[in-house]
């Protein structure tokens, strides 16, 4: 077995090490161009040079939850494309979308900002029925954030291309329920997939159909969302404000209006990073059962995007 590992801004070196230590029957290198055909490879971000050179691939590991950016390369015809399910990520998103809902809710930058001020003083208690939540995308991350949300007692919706059934959740699916959906919700959490469907998804018709007062929260990808209309939609009024992990360009731009504006809070696509113990032990798991012949899980389907 021939692995080879191809992954842009991640150093390869513990990757490779504990690789060779789980596999030691396995030859494991990093991918330079011109090596000779491997079996297998873990990716992220790789060069279309890459898959130009490798057309025998049985299968590619993305170092990552979200494909879209491997599938508009040109893949070798015969691999398969396998993500990670969760490998540590869902706890973090949870954890990070739960912050912000909370923050929002609690109206905690308010308070900081009289303390700063040097204030001492109370604002009126909210009710969480008040702050329904919507979960855009229920796949593993969004199943997980919307009982994350559920546990701190707020009514939780969620929506998805194709029917689910969470228990707590109330949930909605496909076009028909769209509008339903985002009419029921105050606050807006977008876990959704990038694909030609949902590219720029969070736009001003999306967000005139919320509540009033509703809070978007971007944990997905940057193409999702077009950028004025959020801005737009906050200077009107209609939205209070956002909280943005990812964005267009990444990194974002200096001089990024985004920056400059007060009611939008911003983090560098830190909602939910790779855990790599976590992550090579699902892949080698998934390797192994790939020489036994056994079906995998966590494969993508190229037409619909993930």
């Amino acid at each position: 077995m021939k692995i080879t590992f191809c992954c842009t801004d991640i150093k390869p070196g513990p990757w490779i090490e504990d690789l060779r230590a789980a596999l030691p029957e396995a030859e494991v290198s990093v991918w330079q161009p011109g090596d000779p055909q491997a079996d297998y490879a873990l990716v992220w971000a790789p060069p279309q040079q890459f898959m130009d050179e490798q057309p025998g691939l049985k299968a590619m590991f993305n170092l990552g939850a979200g494909v879209d950016g491997l599938l508009r390369l040109k893949l070798p015809a015969g691999a398969a494309v396998v993500r990670i399910e969760d490998a540590g990520m869902a706890v973090q998103m949870a954890e990070y979308v739960c912050q912000a809902v909370i923050r929002h809710f609690r109206e905690i930058d308010a308070y900081e900002a009289g303390m700063a001020r040097g204030e001492w003083g109370f604002r009126k208690p909210r009710r969480r029925s008040d702050f329904p939540v919507g979960v855009m995308g229920l796949g593993v991350l969004g199943q997980r954030v919307a009982r994350a949300l559920a546990h701190f007692e707020f009514p939780v919706n969620g929506w998805s291309r194709s029917p689910r059934e969470l228990e707590g959740i109330t949930t909605y699916s496909g076009a028909q329920g769209f509008g339903d959906f985002l009419g029921a919700s105050r606050v807006l959490v977008n876990l959704l997939p990038l694909t030609p469907d949902t590219r720029d998804i969070l736009n001003a018709d999306t967000f005139s159909r919320l509540l009033p007062g509703a809070y978007v929260i971007n944990v997905a990808r940057g193409d999702h969302l077009v950028e004025q209309d959020l801005i737009d939609q906050i200077d009107s009024g209609h939205l209070a404000g956002a909280t943005l992990d990812v964005f267009r360009t990444e990194p974002l731009p200096a001089d990024h209006a985004f920056r400059r504006h007060p009611r939008i809070k911003l983090t560098p696509h830190a909602s939910a990073r790779t855990l790599r113990e976590d992550s090579l032990a699902q892949m080698i798991g998934k390797l192994q059962a790939l020489a036994r012949g056994e079906p995998l899980t966590g494969v993508v389907e190229s037409h619909r995007g993930y």
